[in-house]
Parts: C-alpha cells; sequence; structure tokens
C-alpha cells in the first residue's frame, strides 16, 4: 500500500475508533456476529488451548475477546493506536491476550511464530498487497498452520443493493480505499505462497443485518439460519456477502 493510501487508512480508522465502533460493537446482533465468527475461527483452524494465535487488523478487540478464552496465546496487531488503546483497556484483565500497535515488520514477527494466523474484514483493505502479506503469513506460521481470513465479496447482492437504496450509510463502513475482493483470486494468493487454500461463502444477509439493525440480535439470528441454507444452495452462493479463506501450511 502506498503511504498515501496507509495514511488515508489510519485517519479513518482512528476516527471510527474514537467511539462511534465502541458502541456499535458493543451492540446485540453484533456480538451475536462476533460470537458467531469465533465458532467458525475454532472450527475450520482446529485452534485450541495450546495454540498461538495472531490476528491481524485486529481493531478495538472484540473479536479477540471472545476467542482468548479457546486458545493458549492471543496476539492482537493494529496501526490505529486509538483502536490498540481501547484493545488493551478492554483485555487488561485477559493474561492469554496482548494487543501491539503497527505492522509484521514493526512487531518483528519471526518464522514460524504462530500456530494461527486470523484476518477479519482484513484484507480487502490491502487489495495490491495480498499477494505480499500471503507470503509473509506463509513464513510466520507454523507447520501444520493455518490462516483464516474473513471479507466482503465483490459479487455481493448485498452491496449492489445497498449501493442504490442507502448510499451514504454503505459509504460510512468503507474506508476510503477498500474495496471488495473476488474469492477464487484471493484463494490463489495463498496457493502460489505454497499453502493449501481453498474459500467458502460466509453469509448474505446476517452480517448486513447486523451492521443495519445491531440492536436486533433476535433478526440475525434468525437470518443467519437462512444463510446457511443460501450459501449452499450452487450459483446462487457465488452472490453472497463475505467470503472466508482458509490455509494451511505443509
Amino acid at each position: 500500500m502506498m503511504r498515501d493510501d496507509l495514511q488515508r487508512e489510519i485517519e479513518y480508522h482512528e476516527k471510527l475508533y474514537s467511539g462511534f465502533a465502541q458502541a456499535h460493537f458493543a451492540k446485540p446482533a453484533v456480538r451475536a456476529l462476533r460470537e458467531h465468527m469465533v465458532r467458525r475461527i475454532l472450527k475450520l483452524t482446529g485452534a485450541g488451548k495450546t495454540s498461538r494465535v495472531l490476528s491481524l487488523g485486529c481493531g478495538i478487540g472484540d473479536t479477540e475477546l471472545l476467542l482468548a478464552p479457546h486458545v493458549g496465546e492471543l496476539t492482537g496487531l493494529d496501526l490505529s493506536p486509538s483502536a490498540i488503546k481501547q484493545a488493551r483497556l478492554d483485555g487488561a484483565q485477559i493474561a492469554n491476550l496482548h494487543f501491539i500497535d503497527g505492522t509484521l515488520e514493526s512487531a518483528q514477527v519471526g518464522p514460524a511464530s504462530f500456530d494461527v494466523v486470523i484476518a477479519i474484514f482484513f484484507l480487502h483493505h490491502l487489495p495490491d498487497t495480498v499477494a505480499e502479506l500471503a507470503r509473509q503469513i506463509a513464513t510466520i506460521l507454523k507447520p501444520g498452520g493455518v490462516f483464516y481470513s474473513l471479507d466482503p465479496s465483490r459479487y455481493r447482492l448485498s452491496g449492489a443493493i445497498g449501493e442504490l437504496l442507502i448510499p451514504k450509510l454503505m459509504a460510512r463502513y468503507q474506508s476510503p480505499n477498500e474495496r471488495q475482493l473476488a474469492s477464487g483470486a484471493t484463494a490463489e494468493h495463498f496457493i502460489k505462497a505454497g499453502l493449501d487454500a481453498r474459500f467458502e461463502y460466509y453469509d448474505f444477509l446476517s452480517t448486513p443485518l447486523a451492521g443495519l439493525f445491531p440492536s436486533w440480535r433476535f433478526g440475525y439470528r434468525a437470518m443467519r439460519g437462512i444463510d446457511e441454507a443460501l450459501v449452499r444452495t450452487p450459483l446462487l452462493n457465488r452472490a453472497s456477502s463475505n467470503f472466508e479463506v482458509i490455509a494451511r501450511k505443509r
């Protein structure tokens, strides 16, 4: 990412984490979404009580706070000082949870350091550097280690509808340089980096619903149940809102 692009991303997230994110992420539907993410991470990565986990772009650590009790050690990494400050405050009483303000380079993450690396809504902020990040992840994972990511799909139906009907609200949730990714092409970056990688469709409307109606936990959970069927429907699932990449180091 170019220096100007990086600076715009940092400025956007500093503003986001100055109050809005803390209040929004604490609401029932959003918390239910994060709980579902944690279950998916544990299921697809096999992370457990002895696993050392790294979370890229951890933000204020709302997912990491839920994940930490299930793993051995968890480190969150983010460029936003405001986000890390909040994450450290909220996670102060969790002994196996640590947060770092910086990048993989500044944090000096060494080879074969982690059993699991996760990136929740992170890769789409780095559209021009996913290939390089894939190579870095292949290096820092231990043999048998797993990478997991969750990102918006370029072909999501919900995004097209949102841009048509509620463009201002959609823009509120988008940073200046982010863009949706193609699931297959994203997984291919990790294959080229030497990992066994695949993608899976995650949802249609449950995540967008949590964003639009963050206090409506029942609505989110009902739509999550419907999404479980939709993401398994051939052809239709290509219009999913978000997709996961799961990549294992041999």
